[in-house]
């Protein structure tokens, strides 16, 4: 196989919609152990691969279009010799398949030209196979039993697949093609296509969950189809306020950016949600979902409603130890899979996450200032109440007044916050923390909450609203004195079961920053520490310093780096060390998107930057990825110091700092109260004016602080 073929096999390509989504390699094929067409965390088409007589066509390109809609392959014949008549030389049929997702169905067309001066015949030949395996399975996860597989339906056109899974349930899928087929078997189907010089010919297939009524695939549902996705995108993708600039590279970024986070975002009942990732986190999460509203806060604060209200509906009513759940406590992730139903793992409706809870009343405080939306946070104040509640006892169960975690059965999470895998959170002799651990961003988190809930309250009149600004005033007296490493200049990462500090350096506390928890000087140290070659790459932060021990730039938590993570840190940084910083990250983190087709993964490798080298991928990172497609928005944020007081309907701009190369940005449709403004930034030799445009821009006053 040529270089080139090779690469395609091991490039994947995603489409979504809704709780559907399809991974694909570079040929447009289904076959590869992680690839499918997935459904509520099951896989329904586990094989679709097309073949040429016997052998694979030639790939010319492969692409997704630029509104995430279309998955576009384009491929050649090699030399054909069907049915022993004089063969076609390679090169001169042309085929294209054309894919998308709608209505959580996958619609293909498979359109052949034939540029030869003689009738060719293609004989397609289909490979298809459908296991219905959870996505835990997909992932690498050992069942001691699985359902029954039934034998699959041949029907003419159409062949169905069925599996009756351990928890009693039906599951049945199909693929149907346009044409009948001139044979078929166990494994496949063949379709012939005779095309006349010069002339073309079409196959439709549509694949999905199976119904009692079936329609044919044809040009005109494929049509349909792709309009009806097309409208339903670009309604997502201008939900908003719009990013523009005088640079065109840069605008790409910006709006590939915006169209990951139109792909991942489902429309529920309670609203827009942004699910985690694909492949592996197509689903509503909460830390993921909270920090992405937080990152695109100012740009489309509806994001951030739908958010709030999906985490309030689904917030913890009573305790469980195989869930980790509390009364109050916001969910971590949910799961619709044969295993979650069964109960072999709890992700069905988990709760192991320490953060969420206080990333969920952290959210709704911003939501206010940004809204001044009170009637919104009135009807969620019970579901705010609950989830302080809980903080509040978990802080008072602990001897040093902090929010821990320590999981309470073996099947849940061993480690509860962002870096959730099993080696994150260790000691400076590399000896794993024992549980309860209170890590160090969490405290900066409740410390935000107690906050939060503060201003709320005061709003509203609450009595209680000193109380918790008291609560976050003692929590940070804590984190100050528990968690600095005056020998280090640094915050330890986390304090253990036995009140003992893992005084390990890693990036957990540039979200300290962010919150506003440590005082000035503290808040510099760990700055200058953050953006030194010990943390930062070329391309971004390291989750972990370079000297830490456990230090593995190719690991998942250790030593890559999290556009995320740098865009949290980068926000905080910009309070401290100047704007310029935080546009140092920015083009960092663009640098590296340019590498990746301009996207960001969910993370990548950290190792530092070399002359002429690319950033080095994670094998099996999302892409796309919710908080990573939303870091540019933040990181862009940081460097204009845009706040918007949605109460008063003013914009306030701090010191606002251009990104590298760019002298004009225009942040377009930006919502502040009723109102509907453009805000823009210019570059004036060595100054930034701002000044806002539209119909309604004297409505909007900017306070510019210079």
């Amino acid at each position: 196989m040529d270089p080139a073929a090779n690469a395609a096999l091991y490039t994947r390509h995603v489409l979504k919609d809704g709780d559907c989504f399809l991974i694909a390699n570079g040929f447009g094929d289904i076959a590869g152990s992680t690839e499918g067409l997935f459904r509520d965390d099951t896989r329904l088409l586990s094989l679709y691969r097309l073949s040429l007589g016997n052998g694979d066509p030639a790939l010319l390109s492969a692409s997704v279009s630029s509104d995430n809609v279309f998955f576009v392959v384009h491929l050649t014949n090699r030399a054909l010799s069907p049915l022993g008549e004089p063969g076609t030389p390679q090169g001169l049929v042309h085929i294209a398949r054309t894919r998308l997702l709608s209505q959580e169905r996958m619609y293909e067309r498979i359109s052949c030209t034939n540029y030869d001066s003689k009738p060719a015949v293609l004989p397609l030949r289909f490979e298809l196979a459908a296991d219905f395996r959870d996505m835990f399975e997909v992932r690498g996860s050992v069942r001691k039993a699985r359902g029954e597989m039934l034998a699959s339906h041949h029907d003419s056109c159409r062949r169905r697949f069925q599996y009756l899974g351990l928890d009693g349930v039906l599951r049945s899928s199909f693929i149907a093609f346009s044409q009948q087929p001139v044979a078929e078997d166990d494994a496949g189907i063949a379709i012939d296509l005779r095309i006349e010089p010069g002339e073309h010919s079409e196959l439709y297939v549509e694949a999905g969950l199976a119904s009692e009524a079936e329609e044919t695939p044809s040009r005109e549902r494929f049509r349909q189809a792709g309009a009806q996705a097309r409208v339903r995108m670009r309604h997502r993708q201008r939900r908003g306020a719009r990013i523009s600039s005088n640079g065109p590279l840069f605008d790409e970024w910006m709006r590939r950016s915006r169209s990951d986070l139109a792909l991942l975002t489902s429309e529920l009942n309670s609203g827009p949600y942004p699910y985690a990732g694909i492949p592996w986190f197509s689903t509503p999460f909460g830390r993921d979902a909270v920090v992405t509203a937080l990152q695109t806060l100012w740009l489309d604060p509806g994001l951030a409603r739908g958010v709030l209200q999906f985490l309030a509906d689904h917030q913890a009513q009573e305790e469980s130890a195989f869930l980790d759940s509390a009364p109050g406590k916001i969910m971590h992730e949910t799961r619709k899979g044969e295993m979650s139903s069964l109960r072999e793992l709890p992700f069905g409706l988990y709760y192991g996450g320490v953060d969420t809870t206080p990333l969920f009343v952290m959210l709704a405080g911003a939501y206010a200032r940004r809204t001044g939306d009170h009637a919104f946070i009135e009807r969620l104040w019970p579901a705010l109440r609950a989830a302080t509640a809980w903080i509040e006892r978990v802080c008072d169960a602990s001897p040093w007044g902090l929010l821990d975690y320590a999981r309470r059965e073996a099947s849940g999470l061993s480690n509860q916050g962002w870096k959730d895998s099993e080696d994150s959170v260790f000691h400076a002799d590399g000896h794993f923390a024992v549980g309860p651990i209170a890590l160090i961003e969490v405290q900066g988190y409740a410390f935000a909450a107690f906050r939060a809930m503060a201003e709320l309250g005061r709003a509203r009149g609450e009595p209680s609203a000193a109380q918790w600004d008291s609560r976050a005033d003692r929590l940070r007296d804590t984190v100050q004195a528990k968690f600095w490493m005056p020998a280090a200049g640094y915050y330890g990462i986390a304090l253990d079961g036995n009140g003992r500090l893992c005084e390990v350096r890693a990036s957990n506390p540039g979200h300290l920053l962010y919150v506003g928890l440590p005082d000035a000087a503290r808040a510099q140290a760990v700055a200058e520490q953050l953006m030194s070659p010990a943390f930062y790459t070329g391309w971004g932060l390291r989750t972990l310093a370079k000297d830490a021990p456990r230090y593995n730039p190719m690991s998942y938590h250790n030593g890559s780096v999290w556009p995320h993570d740098s865009a949290l840190c980068a926000s905080g940084i910009a309070q401290h060390q100047g704007r310029d910083v935080a546009a140092r990250l920015l083009r960092s983190a663009f640098e590296a998107a340019v590498h990746f087709d301009m996207r960001l993964p969910e993370l990548y490798c950290g190792f530092t930057r070399r002359a002429g080298a690319p950033p080095i991928p994670y094998p099996v990172a999302c892409l796309p990825q919710a908080w990573a497609a939303g870091s540019p928005f933040m990181l862009l944020q940081a460097c204009l110091g845009v706040e918007i007081d949605g109460e008063h309907n003013v914009i306030h701009v701090d010191r606002p700092h251009l990104p590298p190369g760019i002298d004009d940005v225009r942040v377009r449709g930006l919502i502040v109260g009723q109102e509907r403004v453009d805000l823009v930034f210019k570059q004036f030799g060595g100054r930034v004016g701002v000044f806002t445009e539209g119909r309604h821009a004297d409505a909007i006053p900017v306070n510019l602080r210079s």
